[in-house]
């Protein structure tokens, strides 16, 4: 004998309305906390000279046709270089009596550090909690 059961497409409705939520909303939520937390530890590792390069900081989310892509970067036309360079001459003094290269807490290579390193943990706390149910 078989039991009729009430509610089921309600319940498959409901389950679909949460997946729709988790990716479409819920993922842009946790990919902008995402971008803020590793530009904040960025900007921490930013060398500072004449706040050009912090300045230009941005961060963007682009919508794609299977996710969300979100960008952190500099748009000073040197900040590659800058991320780019080896270090060599960090806490040396400028030639123009400017204070020392790489001052005061920066390092080389530091918008990667700023989300891998430094923010990683904070970045996996951020995606728990984003996506907890």
């Amino acid at each position: 004998m078989g039991v009729k059961v009430k509610g089921i497409r309600r319940v498959k409705s409901n389950i679909n309305l949460e997946l729709q939520d988790i990716a479409n909303n819920r993922t842009a939520r946790v990919l902008t906390e995402v971008a803020i937390t590793g530009a904040k530890y960025a900007a921490l590792l930013t060398p500072i000279k004449s706040s050009t390069l912090i300045n230009s900081q941005y961060r963007q989310l682009h919508k794609l046709s299977d996710g969300y892509e979100a960008r952190v970067g500099y748009s000073a036309n040197y900040a590659a270089a800058v991320n780019a360079a080896k270090g060599t001459l960090k806490g040396k003094p400028r030639p123009d009596g400017s204070g020392n290269y790489w001052d005061p807490n920066a390092e080389p290579d530091f918008l990667r550090k700023g989300f891998e390193v430094d923010g990683a943990q904070e970045i996996q706390e951020v995606i728990r909690r984003g996506y907890k149910i």
